[in-house]
């Protein structure tokens, strides 16, 4: 975790949610989301306050509209499955621009929608206020598991190195005019496939003897500290306090 690892989710700033240590945005996404959650369907304005709440996260972060709309489209598939639950759904019926749909797939395409978009929403803006070098270290200033964390890098890490094998063995299949149209070339892409992943098991060899032969015993180093101040934990606190506030008059009120 030593070294700087940017990702396409990241936008490089220096706005006062930038300069938050990891652990704390982590922290404060994970509880926004559980308010969230915890909050009832039947609150349609909670929801809307939610969404207002993030838009501030993101103008205060510099993060540009158009930038997080276009990482929501993610959660495409979610929405196409909200949109049938109307259709699939059983109990009581009534009637929306003259069809019959489910009253209780309403209401939980409604929940499924509402709370998917904004935990994803949140998700975003974490990802592109910290760098993935950043949240691992916060979440090994959060406890989490070593092993755990150890693991979550190893994947960042070899995911990027197959995706770059990938992308250079299909620049060799096209300088040789090779061009995938029909069942006849599967054979081209299992071969490739294979040699993919005989490429990537000798790659993690090598770098596990490197790390061996650096004195890897188990636990990776830890080369920055990231600690926290009180005042910083209390400015990260203020998006899941409001969360909560909401979500508390949305039981009650």
């Amino acid at each position: 975790m030593g070294a700087g690892h940017a990702h396409r989710l990241y936008r490089h700033g220096h706005s006062p949610v930038h300069a938050l240590p990891p652990q704390c945005k982590i922290a404060a996404v994970f509880c926004f989301v559980l308010v969230v959650v915890s909050t009832p369907r039947t609150a349609v304005w909670a929801f809307g306050l939610y969404a207002v709440l993030l838009a501030t996260v993101a103008a205060v972060a510099r993060v540009p509209a158009g930038f997080l709309l276009r990482r929501l489209l993610i959660e495409v598939p979610f929405v196409a499955f909200a949109v049938l639950m109307p259709f699939v759904a059983e109990g009581p019926h009534t009637q929306v621009l003259g069809l019959s749909v489910s009253v209780n797939g309403l209401w939980g395409a409604w929940n499924i929608l509402a709370k998917g978009t904004l935990g994803v929403a949140a998700s975003v803006l974490l990802a592109s206020t910290t760098e993935l070098r950043e949240l691992l270290l916060g979440l090994q200033r959060l406890r989490l598991p070593a092993l755990l964390v150890q693991i979550a890098s190893f994947m960042i890490r070899y995911g990027d190195v197959i995706t770059g094998e990938m992308r250079r063995m299909r620049v060799a299949r096209a300088s040789r005019g090779f061009e995938a149209r029909g069942p006849r070339h599967w054979g081209v892409l299992a071969k490739s496939a294979g040699a993919l992943f005989i490429r990537s098991y000798e790659r993690g060899e090598r770098v596990h003897l490197a790390m061996v032969s650096r004195g890897y015993a188990g636990s990776m180093p830890v080369i920055d500290d990231v600690t926290a101040s009180r005042a910083q934990w209390s400015y990260a606190a203020a998006l899941p306090a409001a969360a909560l506030l909401v979500c508390l008059m949305g039981w009650f009120v």
